[in-house]
């Protein structure tokens, strides 16, 4: 038995003292996976057989979007995703029309494919089912609780673990019908729906998403940089989930989407202060760092409360602490032996007149230095 285009067999008179049927399907909302196949009567049609009979010589329609099987006996023996009007001839070959489909069901159709012959005996159950090809899209997920995430940072030699919130959308769909009528819908009696396994799929996505993520973080990307590798994200998933998707349910992931992730407060300002950190190595960022708190340090100075000049003697006794030399740290960053200083007299301010000296006398008051 085969299936043959309706062009080719319009001359056929096989069983012409039999009614034939002609089965087609409307087209299939987005929640339904699976339906079977309706045989068109009209009123006038005297077309009365079992609904469980296909005669050879029947039409069968296949839409775009769809993809259709002949089951005998719970056996596939019929397939086709490819859209047009075809005649059913019980005496050829079983057939297929791969259509838009992955080339990867045909090896699955070599696997499922039988030859059955049974010498005109009408006691069999043949069925026609339809399946939906389409991209199934608006597949909502989020995680519960934060999953880990692992942000690599070469340059600035940074390796640290972070929880992050993730949230979207998914969109998938049937790339095997084949194995998905198998290890999926089965015989159904009517329809099989979206939402028998929406929720199935979607906690293994879930699951999914810690490990696929693991494989992002090795390519450098960072939490917010998410959203613009979601071609990525799609290969990895498809890759974590070939197992219990491709592989046994003939379903793969086509789009993700993500909203905007989102960090625990607590690793948000942990990261900041690693990039803050990971920036002062460089050594030129490290002196410019320093040039604009001495620079700030100078403001705050000048409009000390007690007077600038109580300000600027602070500044100048943490100069004789230690505090470090912007001139200095530029040389060093460019490869320069820096320029040895006379270090710094020794200042103290007058107890009476607040006058800094250098000497051992104010050189205001004349006030002999406090021992």
């Amino acid at each position: 038995m085969g299936l043959i285009q309706a062009a080719l067999a319009a001359g056929s008179s096989t069983l012409a003292d039999q009614w034939k049927e002609f089965f087609y399907c409307e087209s299939m909302p987005s929640n339904v996976l699976m339906t079977r196949g309706v045989k068109q009567r009209r009123g006038f049609s005297s077309n009365r057989g079992n609904d469980n009979i296909i005669t050879s010589g029947s039409g069968i329609a296949v839409a775009d979007g769809q993809c259709m099987i002949i089951v005998e006996n719970g056996a596939i023996v019929e397939f086709c995703a490819e859209p047009g009007t075809y005649t059913f001839d019980a005496s050829t070959e079983p057939s297929i029309f791969n259509g838009k489909l992955d080339q990867g069901i045909i090896a699955t159709w070599e696997t499922f494919k039988k030859r059955f012959v049974y010498g005109g005996d009408t006691g069999k159950d043949q069925r026609v089912y339809y399946f939906n090809t389409k991209e199934l899209i608006d597949n909502k997920f989020g995680t519960p609780t934060p999953i880990p995430f692992r942000v690599v940072d070469r340059n600035a030699n940074l390796d640290m673990d972070f929880a992050i919130r993730v949230s979207g959308i998914y969109s998938y769909r049937i790339a095997d019908p084949l194995l998905f009528y198998k290890n999926v819908a089965g015989n159904v009696t009517d329809t099989y729906y979206r939402e028998q396994l929406d929720a199935q799929m979607k906690t293994e996505f879930v699951s999914a998403l810690p490990k696929a993520f693991a494989k992002i973080s090795d390519l450098g990307i960072r939490p917010n940089q998410l959203q613009a590798h979601t071609d990525d994200i799609e290969a990895a998933m498809n890759e974590q989930l070939s197992q219990e998707w491709a592989a046994t349910r003939g379903i793969k992931i086509v789009s993700v989407a993500l909203n905007p992730v989102t960090l625990t407060e607590e690793d948000a300002q942990m990261l900041k202060e690693a990039q803050k950190a990971a920036i002062l190595k460089d050594q030129n960022m490290a002196a410019a760092r320093t040039a604009e708190a001495y620079a700030k340090a100078l403001e705050n100075a000048s409009s000390n409360p007690n007077g600038a000049m109580m300000g600027f003697m602070g500044m100048g006794m943490a100069q004789n602490m230690g505090a470090p030399n912007v001139a200095a740290m530029y040389q060093m960053a460019n490869g320069q032996q820096p320029v040895q200083q006379a270090p710094a007299q020794e200042t103290w301010a007058c107890p009476n007149c607040g006058t800094v000296n250098t000497g051992k006398f104010c050189q205001e008051c004349g006030a002999k230095k406090p021992e």
